[in-house]
């Protein structure tokens, strides 16, 4: 069943920017068959939809589906709603999460609230484990936290990030997850805090990758790959 409805997914993924004709050119399936597929009415069998996902697999560039939907303003920040409001890119983005870290133990996935909760929290059904956030307030019904203090950048401000101690136990495999790195140091204070908590950084996953400060201050303080879909170059500011 999951392999006919990603088939399903990723045919209403790639109707978005791609007409009828083509995509019947690119499957070899009439017209009226792929609009009962995409509106629902029926799934495809399983060996149509293993057809499907090989026809269409190498269509569907996540990168650039991703990129184009970046546009940085004259202050050289950008809108990630548009990325994180569509399921079905989403979910594509969760999927390759699973393939990009196929064979690592992961126990929990970890994020800073609130932007880099929609993915994880795909990323955490993919993986089959539980989500846990942090966040940049106590709050009174949680008894005792864990803290990391840092400065966003050189903004001279100092932030803190605090999880709750039961979040992640002694020894757990931390799947990091975030959906933008620019300067690094949230995703810094992610690690800080699994090993806080005497756990394991297993992996950092990432979206947007914008400049190569970010990335490269996350894979000096991360002893564990990291997999970043698209990586941006800073934008010019004038």
């Amino acid at each position: 069943m999951w392999l006919r409805l990603k088939a399903i997914d990723l045919l209403k993924q790639m109707k978005r920017t791609t007409t009828y004709e083509e995509l019947s050119k690119r499957t070899s399936l009439p017209i009226t068959v792929l609009n009962r597929y995409i509106k629902g009415h029926v799934l495809p069998s399983h060996k149509r939809a293993k057809q499907l996902i090989q026809a269409l697999s190498t269509e569907f560039d996540l990168k650039r589906e991703i990129t184009q939907r970046v546009a940085f303003n004259a202050e050289g920040y950008f809108d990630n709603y548009g990325i994180l409001s569509d399921l079905l890119l989403m979910r594509r983005c969760a999927e390759l999460a699973k393939t990009s870290f196929e064979g690592i133990k992961i126990d929990k996935v970890l994020t800073a609230a609130t932007d880099g909760i929609p993915i994880a929290v795909l990323i955490a059904n993919e993986f089959g484990v539980d989500i846990v956030y942090s966040k940049n307030r106590k709050e009174i019904g949680v008894k005792e936290f864990l803290e990391e203090t840092y400065s966003p950048g050189s903004s001279g401000v100092l932030m803190s990030l605090y999880l709750p101690v039961w979040a992640v136990k002694k020894g757990e495999q931390v799947l990091i997850v975030d959906d933008i790195i620019r300067t690094g140091e949230t995703q810094k204070a992610l690690i800080n805090l699994v090993h806080k908590a005497k756990a394991n950084v297993a992996g950092i996953f990432v979206l947007v990758g914008v400049g190569e400060v970010g990335t490269k201050t996350v894979k000096q303080a991360a002893n564990c790959p990291v997999k970043i879909i698209a990586e941006l170059p800073e934008p010019q500011i004038s």
